[in-house]
C-alpha cells in the first residue's frame, strides 16, 4: 500500500470528529511542519495551534512534523500524542519535507498544501503546488519569523500570534 493509499484510507475511516466547518465535501489539507524552524524558543509555537490554523482550510488528511536527529524523545512523543506523524531525518529536514510535499502534490491526494516554516527553501514547493492547481498556504511561526518570499509564493499567508 502506497503512502497515498494510506492517507486516503485514513481520511475515509477517520474516527476523529470533523470540525464544524469541515465535512465530506471540505477540501483535504496536507500540513507539513518544519520543526527546527517553527519549534524554536523565540516563537513559543504550540502544535495544536498549527493544526488549528490548517483546519481553517478544510479537513487535515496528513499532518507531518519533520525533525532532525537532535530532537528529544519528549518532543517526538508529545507530537505523536497530538496526532502528528513525526519524521526524523539524519540529514537536512528541508530536503525531506520538500520531497515529501512535492510527492503529495504530484500524487494529488490534497486540495490545500500548508507548509509551516520560515525558510525560503520551500518557495519552489509552493510554486509547484500552485501550478498543479493546489491551494497553498505559508504558515509562519510569528511575525518576526515570517518569510515574505514564502508568503508571496503562496495563495494565503497565516502568521501565528505571539
Amino acid at each position: 500500500m502506497s503512502v497515498f493509499d494510506r492517507v486516503r484510507s485514513r481520511l475515509e475511516s477517520s474516527s476523529e470528529p470533523a470540525p464544524e466547518s469541515a465535512n465530506e465535501s471540505s477540501p483535504t489539507v496536507g500540513l507539513f511542519v518544519d520543526g527546527p524552524n517553527v519549534l524554536r524558543d523565540e516563537f513559543d509555537v504550540d502544535l495544536d495551534d498549527v493544526r488549528d490554523a490548517a483546519l481553517e482550510y478544510g479537513r487535515v488528511g496528513i499532518t507531518r512534523l519533520y525533525l532532525d536527529e537532535h530532537a528529544t524523545p519528549g518532543l517526538i512523543q508529545a507530537a505523536e500524542a497530538r496526532g502528528y506523524e513525526v519524521v526524523v531525518t539524519s540529514g537536512d529536514v528541508d530536503v525531506k519535507l520538500a520531497v515529501d510535499a512535492t510527492a503529495f502534490v504530484a500524487g494529488d491526494p490534497v486540495d490545500v498544501l500548508v507548509i509551516a516554516s520560515r525558510d525560503t527553501d520551500f518557495k519552489p514547493v509552493l510554486e509547484y503546488a500552485g501550478t498543479a492547481g493546489i491551494r497553498t498556504v505559508a504558515l509562519a511561526p510569528g511575525s518576526h519569523g515570517r518569510s515574505d518570499a514564502l508568503r508571496n509564493a503562496a495563495d494565503d499567508g497565516v502568521t501565528l500570534t505571539e
